[in-house]
C-alpha cells in the first residue's frame, strides 16, 4: 500500500508550528493545534481548505465532542481548559485548572474532558456540561503523554513516558487501577486504542510499536525504526497511524492475522502529529517547515 496526497498542502498564514490534531468525521472537519500562534486551525475534510483559525492561547491537545462538534483544548499560558465552537469560530467558555495542559481527550458517556498536565503528575477532569473541574487524577512519574478512552468500558489509558509504562484509570473513581510496564519502549509517547480489536498500541522514541490487550498483556512488538510522537487509530478500518521523525507510518490490525506495516511517507522533518478521518480513511498531518506552515490530507491506497 502507499500513502499519497489527497489534497495539495494548504499554507497557514501565521507561521509557528503545530502540536496535536483531531478530526470530526461527521461534520467533515479537521482540527490542528497551531501552538505557536495560539490558534486552533479548522480545515474542511472534503476539500482540504483552511476555513479559519480560532484564537485560543498556548494550546496543545485537541478533543472533539461528537454530540455538538465542539472542540476541547487547553491554554498553558492561562492554565485553562477551553470549549471551542468551530462553527462560530469562538471560545465559548473556559475553566481554570491548577497546571499546564498538554493532551486532551473526551468521553461522551461521563461528559469528561481529560487534560493531562504537561511534564506533571496529574490529569485534570472537567465536566463538559458545566465546564467545571470535576476532579484530578494522581499519576505516577512526571511525564504523561497521550491518552485514549476504551469505548466499551470507558476506562482511560494514559502513557507515562519517563517510566516507560501506561496506566489505566477508572472513570468512576478517577483513580489509577492498573499499571502496565512497557520496557521495550523508550520514552513512550504515542498511544492509540481499538475497542473492537481489544488492543492498545504504544510507540516511543526508539521506533517500536507494541500491541497490548486491554488487560495489559503484551501481544506483539514491531520495529519500524522511527521515533514517534502522536499515534491515532481509525477504528473503522483498524488502522494505526504514528507520526514522528518527519514521517507518517501506518499499520493495520488484522485481528487474528496480527498487526502489520501498511506503509510510510516522508513529509517534513517537523511532522510529529496526525489524525484520521474515519469516514474516508484519510490521514492528516500538519507541519512547520522552511517554506511555511502547512496542513494536508493523505489517502492510503492499495
Amino acid at each position: 500500500m502507499a500513502i499519497v496526497p489527497a489534497f495539495p498542502p494548504q499554507k497557514i498564514i501565521i507561521e509557528s508550528g503545530f502540536d496535536y490534531l483531531g478530526a470530526d468525521a461527521d461534520r467533515r472537519r479537521i482540527f490542528a493545534a497551531h501552538t505557536g500562534s495560539g490558534a486552533l486551525t479548522v480545515v474542511n475534510a472534503d476539500t482540504g481548505a483552511v476555513l479559519g483559525q480560532v484564537d485560543v492561547g498556548l494550546l496543545h491537545g485537541v478533543a472533539v465532542n461528537p454530540e455538538n462538534g465542539h472542540v476541547y483544548t487547553g491554554d498553558s499560558e492561562k492554565r485553562t481548559v477551553n470549549d471551542i465552537d468551530p462553527v462560530a469560530m469562538t471560545v465559548v467558555s473556559s475553566v481554570a485548572v491548577p497546571g499546564l495542559v498538554d493532551a486532551t481527550v473526551y468521553d461522551a458517556k461521563y461528559h469528561h474532558i481529560y487534560a493531562d498536565e504537561d511534564d506533571g503528575t496529574r490529569i485534570f477532569v472537567v465536566d463538559s456540561r458545566t465546564m467545571k473541574l470535576a476532579g484530578t487524577v494522581a499519576l505516577p512519574g512526571h511525564k504523561p503523554e497521550y491518552m485514549a478512552v476504551d469505548p466499551r468500558t470507558h476506562k482511560l489509558y494514559q502513557n507515562i513516558a519517563n517510566l516507560s509504562e501506561f496506566v489505566v484509570i477508572d472513570p468512576e473513581t478517577l483513580r489509577v487501577v492498573q499499571t502496565v510496564k512497557t520496557p521495550e519502549i523508550v520514552s513512550n509517547h504515542g498511544l492509540g486504542l481499538d475497542g473492537e480489536r481489544g488492543h492498545v498500541y504504544v510507540a516511543g522514541r526508539n521506533g517500536v510499536l507494541s500491541v497490548y490487550d486491554l488487560d495489559g498483556t503484551h501481544v506483539a512488538s514491531l520495529t519500524f525504526g522511527r521515533r514517534t510522537d502522536q499515534c491515532m487509530v481509525d477504528a473503522v478500518r483498524h488502522n494505526i497511524g504514528c507520526a514522528g521523525g518527519g514521517f507518517i507510518t501506518v499499520f493495520h490490525d488484522g485481528g487474528s492475522t496480527g498487526v502489520r506495516l501498511v506503509g510510510t511517507r516522508q513529509i517534513d522533518p517537523d511532522v510529529h502529529t496526525l489524525a484520521f478521518d474515519t469516514k474516508t480513511g484519510d490521514v492528516w498531518a500538519a507541519w512547520s517547515g522552511t517554506a511555511g506552515d502547512f496542513v494536508q490530507g493523505f489517502k492510503i491506497t492499495p
